[in-house]
C-alpha cells in the first residue's frame, strides 16, 4: 500500500500555504474551515455555550403564559419582569428557514417603563459550560453572540451579558431593519479580564435580551461596566406598544469568530436540558411507570426514583397534585399523598402515603391520571 504525504495545501490565489503539516502530522491552519467552525474557536463541535438555542425542547408544554413572575416556557429560557402582566411568552412554530421553533414574546399593553423597570428573558449558562472563555483572567477570550430575530417593531434593540453577581455587565445593541422579517444578527464582545466569573455549577454567564428597560437598568452599549445593567440605553421597548411581537431562535454564544448555527439532533439537546429540568407526564392511555416500591406497614410505599441524567444540583420536586402518584400490586394501594426524601443529583426517594397497603409487598409505582406529572427542577 502506498502512502500519500502532504506537507502543505494552498489556494491558487494565496500568498502562502493555508494548511501545513509538521513531521508528526499535526495540521496548522491560517484561516477557518467554512461551514464547520472558526479555527480561532478552537474546536470543530460543541462550540455553542447556549443550550436549546433552536428552541426545540419544550418539556413544560405550557402554551402562552403571561409573565407575572419568573417563569420558564421553552427549556432553559427564563422570562422576568418588574411589573406583572405586561407581556406574554411561549414557544412558537414561526421560524426562519432551517428552524422549526422560536421563542415568542408579545406585549399585552402600551406600558411606559419607569426608571427602575426591566422586562427581559435570558439563559443562565452554567460555569462548567463557559469556563473555557477564561473571563476574569488575562486570557479572556472574545466571543460572538448571534441569533435570528423577527419583530413587528423596528429600530435599535438591546440586551446584556453579565456575571452571576451581576456587578459586571456588557450592554449590547443591534438593529432590526424590517418589520416581521427574519434577520440574523451577530454581536462581537471582548472577553472581560476582570470581575468574578464562576466556573463550576453556578451561573457562569447571564445572556439577557431586553424587552423594555428604564434608565437605571440601561447602559451604554459596547463596553464592560461595573454595574447592574440589563439592556442598552435607548433600546426599543417592546412592552411600550400593545400587541407588539418579538421572535428569536438560533441563539449561539461562541469563542472566536462568527460561524453558522450549530444544529444538534433533538436527543442531544434534550439530554442537556434534563440536567436542569425533568418533567414526567402521563399521556392519555399510555403507561407511566416510574419505579418499583416496597410496602412499609399498611400506610406507606417507598421507592427509589432515578433521573434520566445526573442533575446540576439536588433538584426541587413538585407535581400536578397530591394524589397523582399511585402504587398497586394485586390490590390497589389507596393513596393520600406523596413526597420525596434524600434527594440527590442522581436519584431521590419517593414516599407514597395512604392506606390498605401490605407490609413488604412489592408495588409498581406510576403516575395516575391523564396529563398529571411529576417534575424535578435544578435550573440556575
Amino acid at each position: 500500500m502506498s502512502t500519500l504525504k502532504v506537507t502543505n495545501l494552498q489556494h491558487p490565489s494565496a500568498a502562502s500555504a493555508n494548511v501545513t503539516l509538521d513531521s508528526s502530522g499535526n495540521a496548522a491552519f491560517s484561516g477557518g474551515i467554512t461551514g464547520v467552525t472558526s479555527v480561532n474557536g478552537g474546536q470543530l463541535g460543541a462550540r455553542n455555550a447556549i443550550i436549546n438555542g433552536a428552541m426545540n425542547v419544550n418539556q413544560r408544554q405550557l402554551g402562552t403564559q403571561t409573565v407575572n413572575s419568573t417563569i420558564y416556557t421553552t427549556d432553559r429560557w427564563q422570562a422576568n419582569q418588574t411589573a406583572a402582566g405586561k407581556y406574554s411568552v411561549g414557544n412558537s412554530t414561526t421560524a426562519p428557514s432551517g428552524f422549526t421553533n422560536s421563542f415568542l414574546a408579545t406585549s399585552l399593553s402600551a406600558y411606559s417603563v419607569s426608571s427602575t423597570d426591566i422586562f427581559f428573558f435570558q439563559q443562565n449558562i452554567e460555569g462548567y459550560n463557559s469556563s473555557h472563555f477564561g473571563w476574569g483572567t488575562s486570557d479572556a477570550k472574545s466571543v460572538v453572540l448571534s441569533f435570528y430575530v423577527r419583530s413587528s417593531l423596528t429600530g435599535t434593540f438591546g440586551g446584556c451579558l453579565a456575571n452571576s453577581a451581576h456587578n459586571r455587565s456588557y450592554p449590547f445593541s443591534y438593529t432590526i431593519s424590517s418589520a416581521d422579517t427574519w434577520e440574523r444578527v451577530s454581536v462581537a464582545i471582548a472577553g472581560d479580564t476582570t470581575g468574578t466569573w464562576l466556573t463550576t455549577n453556578g451561573i457562569g454567564i447571564q445572556v439577557i435580551f431586553g424587552l423594555g428597560g428604564g434608565s437605571t437598568r440601561s447602559g451604554t452599549a459596547g463596553s464592560w461596566q461595573a454595574s447592574t445593567l440589563y439592556t442598552a440605553t435607548g433600546a426599543v421597548s417592546l412592552v411600550g406598544t400593545s400587541g407588539a411581537t418579538f421572535y428569536i431562535t438560533g441563539v449561539q454564544l461562541e469563542a472566536g469568530q462568527l460561524t453558522p448555527f450549530e444544529h444538534e439532533n433533538y436527543t442531544t439537546t434534550l439530554q442537556k436540558c434534563l440536567r436542569y429540568f425533568w418533567r414526567k407526564t402521563r399521556v392519555s392511555n399510555q403507561n407511566s411507570y416510574l419505579s418499583l416500591g416496597q410496602g412499609i406497614g399498611t400506610t406507606e410505599v417507598l421507592a427509589t426514583l432515578s433521573y434520566p441524567v445526573p442533575m446540576r444540583a439536588a433538584p426541587t420536586y413538585s407535581s400536578s397534585g397530591s394524589t397523582h402518584v399511585a402504587a398497586h400490586a394485586s390490590t390497589d394501594f389507596t393513596q393520600s399523598g406523596n413526597s420525596v426524601s434524600n434527594t440527590g443529583v442522581d436519584s431521590t426517594g419517593l414516599n407514597i402515603t395512604g392506606s390498605t397497603g401490605a407490609a413488604d409487598r412489592c408495588y409498581r409505582v406510576f403516575i395516575f391520571g391523564n396529563d398529571n406529572y411529576i417534575q424535578f427542577d435544578s435550573e440556575l
